[in-house]
């Protein structure tokens, strides 16, 4: 599950367009001060708050940094110290309806800058590698105390703070040098970031993920994790290379995972999803993508696929692979008027789910043939038995091999799941 996920009852359909506004603002180029001030009025904007403050970590003094205020210098505190200070060190939500009431509460900032704390609500900013990078911290709900259900809405503004101050900071570390090896390199940090670190571990299954941009940057990327709504597989393939489509698949990774931790399901957040890329991305970019949902209890698979295929369902029993064509045009394309149903299969003991890109298919050899469709089909009935790291890396080795020295033109990138054979242990 998401570290973001909740137990609250999913957002609204306006809240959860209020977030993805969010998410798709943060995806612009910031420098820090114009960000925080960007967060901190989302939070008070969405959570109906008098104030909100960003407090960064300074890793190498182990405090918090209050940087931007109407009425206070610069204000630091020892990582535990305070509410901030307790969030910091738990990382963990603090909602506190009376701060007056509370041992944690540091009155001094009130006395300093005369105004009136009542109620705060106090949340953790952790990155996509796990790491801590500040607290927000939002003060006086307009109307009354900040609830339980305000919480799933701010972790979620948190989740969105997080990565963007990540970024930023990125970008701010690498302004020295050459800018346009800089922003490659930048974009290729920001890229990787978003990748899954470590497959899940689930019983029965055997999964590996590769990716293999053709430059610093690609237009590719993938997602497979364990969330409320299932094991959530992502496959996605912006049009182009560079910066600007890894930033497209970064910010399509972003909302995607945003929609499902508020509780979206499979066709609400392919819907609410394609439709902010269409709104944002320029007319002439899109992005291919497969996303689906895996029951591991049932192995039941229900997915939509954005432009993306072939989808390749290797079936053990028959020891030949069923091809699924894309569901839908590609996301960010338009807005989507009707959806098409999810398909829905089951993976049997055995059963191989093959997603790749258009960098394994298209890969031309020297004299312009293409490795094609066929000749993973054949690696998959060949190598069935073997596991999915190693067939990425068949199929890779194949590939190169087909090329005989021809340059990757193309990002690959292949997600492969696996169902356990029978009797396997």
């Amino acid at each position: 599950m998401s570290p973001q996920a909740s137990s609250h009852q999913p957002l609204t359909q306006e809240e959860m367009q209020a977030l993805l506004a969010v998410t798709r603002a943060l995806a612009a180029p910031f420098d820090l001060p114009t960000m925080l001030q960007t967060v901190t009025a989302a939070a008070r904007q969405v959570l109906h708050a008098e104030r909100s403050s960003i407090w960064l970590l300074d890793r190498a003094s182990a405090e918090l940094v209050l940087e931007i205020s109407k009425d206070l210098a610069q204000v630091r505190l020892p990582v535990g110290a305070g509410l901030v200070g307790a969030c910091a060190r738990d990382r963990c939500v603090i909602n506190v309806p009376d701060c007056y009431a509370d041992p944690r509460f540091n009155a001094e900032i009130d006395r300093v800058s005369g105004f009136h704390t009542r109620c705060s609500l106090t949340l953790p900013l952790i990155d996509h590698a796990g790491q801590l990078v500040g607290v927000m911290q939002v003060l006086n709900r307009m109307d009354g105390v900040f609830e339980a259900e305000d919480e799933p809405l701010a972790e979620a503004l948190a989740a969105q703070c997080a990565m963007a101050l990540s970024r930023v900071r990125m970008t701010a570390a690498m302004l020295e040098g050459e800018r346009m090896r800089q922003e490659l390199e930048l974009a290729r940090a920001v890229q990787l970031s978003t990748l899954p670190a470590a497959m899940p571990q689930i019983a029965g299954y055997d999964m590996h993920g590769t990716f293999l941009p053709a430059s610093l940057t690609g237009g590719d990327t993938y997602d497979i994790a364990r969330i409320e709504q299932g094991l959530l597989l992502v496959l996605g393939d912006a049009t182009g290379h560079g910066i600007a489509p890894a930033l497209s698949v970064t910010q399509m990774h972003a909302m995607l995972r945003m929609a499902f931790s508020m509780g979206a399901d499979l066709e609400t957040a392919f819907r609410k999803v394609n439709d902010q890329l269409a709104a944002t991305l320029a007319d002439s970019r899109f992005v291919t993508a497969f996303i689906g949902l895996l029951d591991t209890d049932s192995h039941g698979l229900r997915f939509l696929s954005g432009g993306q295929g072939p989808i390749l369902h290797f079936q053990a029993a028959s020891k030949a692979c069923v091809s699924y064509k894309a569901t839908s045009f590609p996301m960010g394309a338009m807005p989507i008027v009707a959806l098409r149903p999810p398909v829905q299969i089951e993976l049997a003991p055995g059963d191989i789910l093959c997603l790749l890109t258009d960098g394994i298919y298209e890969y031309e050899a020297a004299n312009g043939e293409q490795f094609g469709r066929l000749r993973v089909e054949q690696l998959l009935a060949q190598h069935c038995d073997a596991s999915a790291e190693a067939l990425s890396a068949l199929i890779l080795a194949e590939v190169r091999a087909f090329a005989q020295g021809a340059e990757q033109e193309d990002d690959i990138t292949m997600l492969l799941l696996k169902r356990a054979p029978p009797h396997s242990h």
